[in-house]
């Protein structure tokens, strides 16, 4: 049998079937089943899928669920938590899940147990939390740490980011929280201005402390220091690092027992659940961070032990599949109607598009007969609904929607969260059911073809615990989806090469480079 999936007697059913399937519109399809939203929906632990608004049928996930297990979706799951290399281009396990996971059962890497490094992180994680919400772990001239700057780019950022801002409503007393991710100076220069330099503390978020947009903030950050509080302060009192290269953290001035690790077996995009996630324990509390990784051990338990057709990452994967590839449609919107998730876009697309933005198989072969990972865009509603939604509802291209939105608000103003959720609904109900009657005389630019899939996920609530669910059911989504396309979704070759070239036009090897590049090298710098 083939790896390509595209030479799959199921894919080619799929593809015989989505033809058959442009035939049915979703609004007939409810008007014919008035049970479809009970039957195309499903909850688990707080968190409701409704996917009864796509373009699917019972034949269609009978179908897709027959190419995931022809593809093996169980025996890869299976593997990653247990341990195998699912990094193949690395040769690395993918062990995200482990940072979440109780003691025991152990999980082997090698002839180590990893589950005692992983808990003995979070044991020091704790204490450290704990030192500075006391006023234990002062800054140089012993008041109190409040302010708290992580730098660091990619998942050493996005993750904790979209946690803080979405937890916002559990943040600790005295504690303000910042990201610097950027290399632009301006990015810092926010910070600094505001920053009491005797009361904030740095994190260096860098797993090899190489990272170059990190580590030139890093040393910026400490020569502000000295210039404000003097060159006899004691810098190691203002940075801890998050890395797995103790030598480099080290000379750059950090305690060893402020340097808090974590292993390769971590990629960066899922790796707010290890110590990366200190700038969101430092925000909302331990006790909250230990909510926020029970959340998402939650849905790796379901996802794990749920059949397919009731498990939740595995139906919004074989979804997007069935969009992707057997409708085409290239694109993916993400709605959260709540303001608090407006960084979860941002994070989905570094989680989606670094994972499965590849056009190369796990075998070395170039992709051709098939497509992989769509382009992920969003904006919190109902800002969207003001700007790209007018693309979404009459543009000539289809682009499925996910939505988001949270029962409970955690806000006293029950009246705008009434507004919000009924917008969030009726926008469903828009792209699915469309203006189609637009009779002789009508304006015809009032027209809608609805027909335009979407599915709606609401949280109970947005607590840690349901933020760490959210999340997961992404992560696990997106692995299937590689699995599907027979992908590696573990690394991330493409962000290389960039860096690679900026290294050299900063040696000044740019002489035999093209016109354009030396051309503005040139218009630049003279």
């Amino acid at each position: 049998m083939s790896n390509n999936p595209a030479l799959l007697p199921e894919w080619s059913t799929l593809a015989t079937h989505a033809q058959k399937m442009s035939n049915f519109l979703i609004r007939d399809m409810f008007r014919t089943n008035p049970n479809r939203f009970d039957e195309y929906s499903l909850s688990f632990n707080g968190l409701f899928l409704d996917y009864s608004k796509n373009n699917l049928n019972a034949e269609t996930l009978k179908l897709l669920m027959a190419l995931a297990r022809q593809q093996n979706i169980e025996s890869a799951r299976d593997r990653m938590f247990s341990g195998d290399p699912m990094n193949t281009t690395e040769s690395r396990p993918v062990l995200h899940t482990a940072l979440r996971a109780p003691v025991n059962p152990p999980v082997m890497v090698g002839s180590e147990n990893i589950m005692l490094f992983v808990h003995d992180i979070l044991k020091k994680i704790e204490s450290f939390c704990r030192d500075i919400h006391q006023g234990i772990h002062t800054g140089h001239t012993g008041k109190r740490i409040t302010h708290i700057v992580n730098l660091g780019t990619g998942g050493s950022y996005l993750g904790p980011q979209l946690a803080v801002e979405a937890l916002s409503t559990f943040k600790v007393p005295r504690i303000k929280t910042f990201f610097v991710s950027n290399v632009d100076g301006a990015d810092i220069d926010r910070v600094l201005k505001i920053a009491p330099p005797e009361q904030t503390l740095f994190i260096v978020a860098s797993k090899t402390f190489t990272t170059r947009e990190t580590i030139t903030n890093a040393h910026t950050a400490k020569k502000w220091l000295v210039e404000t509080l003097g060159h006899s302060v004691d810098v190691s009192k203002h940075f801890i690092a998050l890395s797995t290269n103790d030598e480099a953290a080290q000379a750059f001035g950090i305690r060893p027992d402020l340097i808090f690790p974590f292993r390769d077996w971590v990629g960066g995009r899922f790796s707010l659940w290890s110590s990366i996630g200190m700038s969101i324990a430092l925000s909302i509390g331990f006790d909250n961070f230990q909510k926020l990784l029970n959340g998402a051990h939650d849905m790796d338990q379901h996802f794990c032990s749920a059949p397919l057709e009731k498990n939740m990452p595995i139906l919004l994967a074989v979804i997007g599949i069935w969009n992707r590839n057997f409708l085409h449609r290239q694109t993916q919107a993400i709605i959260p109607y709540n303001a608090r998730l407006a960084r979860f876009p941002y994070f989905l697309q570094q989680l989606d598009m670094e994972s499965n933005g590849k056009s190369v198989d796990l075998d070395g072969g170039k992709i051709t007969a098939y497509d992989t990972g769509s382009i992920i865009f969003g904006e919190p509603g109902t800002d969207s609904q003001h700007s790209f939604f007018q693309k979404i509802h009459q543009g000539t291209d289809i682009i499925p929607v996910d939505f988001i939105g949270v029962k409970k608000p955690d806000h006293p103003y029950t009246d705008h969260h009434t507004i919000l959720m009924h917008n969030m609904v009726a926008q469903s109900q828009a792209l699915m059911e469309g203006r189609p009657d637009i009779s002789e005389g009508q304006n015809p630019h009032r027209y809608f073809s609805g027909n335009r899939p979407s599915n709606t996920l609401i949280l109970d609530e947005l607590s840690p615990y349901h933020l760490g669910l959210l999340i997961a059911l992404y992560e696990h989504k997106i692995f299937v989806q590689g699995v599907i396309w027979h992908i590696n979704s573990f690394d991330q070759f493409g962000v290389e090469l960039g860096k690679e070239l900026a290294k050299n036009i900063e040696k000044g090897d740019a002489l035999h480079a093209d016109s354009s590049t030396r051309g503005l090298l040139h218009h630049l710098f003279t």
